[in-house]
């Protein structure tokens, strides 16, 4: 990884904003993602987020924290909170911005527990396959304190495959349709392709009860995402 997530937003914090990163999928055309999104405040997230911000009770773990946006408002609160993310640029940032406790870590390595454990701005993504999703999931649940819970949003994508006439041209004899290749560039330089992964309510849920976990829908975004609870049965 080239980590041009990170540069990109080192780029805005130390006043070097002159592009924003460009992002596609194996399904969609490139689109912008304008880097001053990534550093909004709390009035200025989706309904969505703002819901699971609330939700946030005791010692929270923010997992792909970013710049530190949900960390930061939840600071603010009194939370005690501990932010991960694998980009080392976002982390630099997340600390410039006043993050007391970041860390540069995939979720899998971490091993404290925690009250809740935050996933948001399509948290099933870092799961990547549908094939990982369980291995995740257990991990998720072993960080739990009793009575935990993890707070997570995803979306149904199967509007993408949607054609003029009301029907699907998705290969069903292909793989789950939420796995998706995810590519990025910024400045002209690409960064290494990855899988990303999004996952539909009911696809959530059944594998959180393989797991042992109950997963609860909290409530619908405005375009086929949602904000899943997930508590141990």
């Amino acid at each position: 990884m080239k980590d041009l997530f990170g540069k990109a937003l080192l780029d805005f914090q130390n006043g070097n904003y002159s592009e924003d990163i460009i992002t596609s999928t194996n399904i969609s055309d490139e689109d912008a993602l304008p880097l001053p999104y990534l550093f909004r405040e709390f009035k200025d997230m989706p309904k969505l987020e703002q819901h699971a911000l609330k939700l946030c009770k005791g010692h929270v773990l923010d997992v792909g924290c970013g710049s530190g946006s949900h960390t930061i408002y939840l600071q603010e609160k009194g939370f005690k909170i501990k932010a991960l993310d694998i980009s080392k640029g976002a982390i630099e940032v997340a600390k410039k911005r006043g993050v007391l406790h970041a860390k540069v870590l995939n979720i899998l390595d971490e091993r404290e527990t925690f009250d809740t454990i935050l996933l948001l701005m399509n948290g099933t993504g870092i799961f990547q396959e549908l094939t990982q999703v369980s291995k995740y999931l257990s991990h998720l649940k072993s960080l739990l304190k009793r009575n935990g819970q993890i707070l997570i949003d995803s979306s149904d994508i199967k509007y993408m495959y949607e054609d003029e006439d009301g029907g699907y041209w998705m290969d069903m004899n292909a793989g789950y349709y939420g796995e998706l290749d995810y590519f990025l560039s910024y400045k002209g330089a690409k960064e290494t392709p990855m899988k990303w992964l999004y996952l539909d309510f009911e696809t959530l849920k059944l594998a959180c009860e393989t797991v042992g976990l109950k997963c609860e829908l909290v409530m619908d975004g405005d375009h086929f995402d949602y904000l899943a609870r997930l508590i141990v049965k």
